[in-house]
């Protein structure tokens, strides 16, 4: 007990690295931890994952498998946080962990997946590129479309993936700007776009739309971007390629607790406290999926692509 409460105080105490922690000590398993093969999660499994952090390589890759704690694919400090933490309740846990699965959060979940809105299209005369969410232009599999404030809700639903409808047919839209004089429900469409939904002439006519997956976002993860002046001492962030739109980001603190990011309307995160990075992000979509990316840096003008992307 003295040698496991000496290993626990010396990781803690930083004398060796302790990075976020991407499961909970309920989440560890019987295998997962049981990193010298003896059946047990113990403070012997943690003297072999300190010896793998210091340099000493793990002769089994059975050993290896279950040091890789939190399921990233790389054995880090953050492996051995969740670890300790589960020696410290000293008690066995039977719980399994599941990979890239994390509880929904219901405070987010702002409708359920395929509701259906309705409301007026009209023309939208604005350019192909840009608008008030400030984002890249896109493939044409995508017309552009500016929302209602409503819907918008402070650029929760900026960069939507949308199945818009009329009496013509059915195209997919991505919401990049606002429609500050519509009512909830209308939708501003790309001057291209409205003649596939509906006549030229009409102008203004009824619509119903909703919120669809991005058909792409299989083959990819969510991409972060800093916004340009971003520093260690205010920071800008903005998320890309998620399948459906964000609700929240956090990032976290030195403490080991996640901190929500105000939004502003241009769909930034932005705050004063982040630092100097690299952050780890916990994303959740309006569906109360939630992902998890770690060791994102702080470079401006490039994207910086995570590991994870929000389920179907």
């Amino acid at each position: 007990m003295k040698l496991y409460k000496r290993i626990c105080i010396a990781f803690m105490c930083g004398l060796l690295p302790v990075s976020g922690i991407m499961v909970s000590a309920d989440e560890i398993s019987s295998k997962v931890g049981d990193i010298n093969l003896d059946s047990k999660v113990n403070v012997i499994d943690l003297i072999y994952l300190k010896g793998e952090l210091l340099g000493i390589a793990l002769p089994d890759e059975m050993q290896s498998k279950n040091a890789d704690i939190n399921v990233d694919g790389v054995i880090t400090s953050a492996d051995a946080s969740v670890l300790i933490n589960y020696l410290l309740k000293d008690e066995q846990i039977s719980k399994p962990y599941v990979p890239d699965t994390y509880p929904i959060d219901e405070s987010a979940i702002l409708e359920p997946k395929g509701a259906v809105h309705t409301g007026e299209g009209t023309f939208y005369g604005g350019g192909y590129e840009g608008g008030c969410a400030m984002l890249d232009p896109i493939s044409r599999d995508y017309w552009i479309v500016a929302m209602n404030l409503a819907d918008y809700d402070n650029a929760r639903l900026a960069g939507a993936y949308l199945e818009v409808t009329g009496e013509l047919g059915t195209i997919n839209m991505l919401v990049t700007d606002l429609l500050p004089e519509g009512k909830k429900g209308d939708l501003d469409l790309y001057t291209d776009a409205f003649p596939l939904i509906a006549p030229v002439e009409k102008g203004r006519v009824p619509v119903s739309w909703k919120i669809v997956p991005l058909d792409t976002s299989a083959d990819a993860p969510v991409s972060y971007r800093f916004k340009e002046g971003s520093s260690p001492f205010w920071c800008g962030v903005q998320l890309l390629n998620h399948r459906y739109p964000i609700a929240k980001l956090e990032y976290l603190n030195k403490d080991g607790e996640f901190v929500q990011i105000n939004r502003r309307l241009y769909n930034y995160f932005e705050s004063m406290e982040m630092g100097e990075g690299p952050f780890t992000f916990r994303a959740t979509d309006i569906y109360g999926q939630v992902i998890v990316d770690h060791d994102i840096t702080l470079v401006l003008d490039e994207k910086i692509e995570g590991k994870s992307q929000f389920p179907v």
